[in-house]
């Protein structure tokens, strides 16, 4: 097989059904299977996606959900293809994207993992499909929104045009491609990462394995993300920040000093309990 796809599914049929279909609507030049892991759903998107497909998708049942991270490794641990493509079930696949990426890939074997130029449903950059490692100084920034005119300190590559091909560090979770052989060296998700980071995590390690990571603009997805003026479950929030505690102490802590690292910890969770409170007086869209 040369390229398996995986696709986590919580309770969202019709989402992860349309993401199917999306790359179902075009024929590609190379072997594809689509993997769906159910991440104890505990509703009938399962048995509904299972019925809609047949035996055109590779079903994978959960029986709890231990988070985003947790689901894709349950597939990742049985992939043995070439490629392996980490998709998240909100996305539409455009044409020619997967075949476009995959020639990529098969001409640059230094290249262990490529994104695309992610576009929300509005048309704008989903600014996370191409990102530098967060660190103190740009996580500072970005977080209180203070502009920066230095490009070390520019988090989001704004200053990079979104059509290019270039190297980064990191791409976002909801299009990552990867070479199997740098999963490999990297390793799979870290499963303590329930919900967000687990992507900025493996992009650091697979870097660190010595392989290329490319952000490839010339082709695109779309990402139905949610709006951010939508009211969010606070768990999300919640996991949003324990996301920046687990990456910092696991990649940071080490080279700060005990009262930066308090500092940094002590920021965190003021922003969360201050997102938290914001939460409470948004209204559900």
């Amino acid at each position: 097989m040369n390229l398996s796809v995986v696709i986590v599914n919580y309770r969202t049929f019709e989402l992860t059904r349309d993401t199917v279909n999306s790359i179902f609507e075009y024929s590609y030049p190379f072997d594809l299977e689509v993997i769906v892991v159910d991440n104890a759903s505990g509703d009938d998107s399962l048995s509904r996606l299972q019925d809609y497909f047949k035996d055109k998708v590779r079903f994978i049942e959960s029986g709890e959900n231990r988070g985003f991270a947790a689901g894709n490794n349950l597939a990742l641990r049985e992939v043995s293809s070439d490629y392996v493509l980490l998709l998240n079930s909100d996305t539409v696949v455009w044409q020619d994207t997967l075949e476009e990426i995959y020639r990529y890939m098969e001409a640059h074997p230094d290249v262990g993992a490529c994104g695309c130029r992610v576009r929300l449903e509005n048309g704008e950059l989903d600014k996370a499909c191409k990102r530098t490692f967060p660190n103190v100084k740009n996580s500072f920034f970005r977080l209180f929104h203070i502009p920066t005119k230095s490009k070390d300190d520019n988090y989001n590559l704004t200053n990079l045009p979104d059509d290019g091909v270039y190297e980064i560090d990191c791409l976002t979770g909801a299009f990552m491609f990867m070479r199997k052989d740098a999963l490999d060296d990297a390793g799979l998700l870290d499963e303590t990462f329930f919900m967000y980071g687990e992507d900025i995590d493996l992009c650091y390690r697979i870097k660190k394995s010595g392989w290329k990571i490319v952000y490839y603009g010339k082709s695109s997805i779309t990402h139905l993300k949610g709006a951010s003026s939508k009211k969010q479950k606070n768990k999300l929030i919640y996991e949003f920040y324990r996301a920046m505690y687990v990456y910092y102490k696991k990649h940071h802590a080490h080279e700060s000093s005990f009262i930066v690292n308090i500092v940094v910890y002590i920021g965190i969770a003021v922003l969360c309990i201050l997102k938290l409170f914001l939460n409470l007086f948004k209204t559900k869209s």
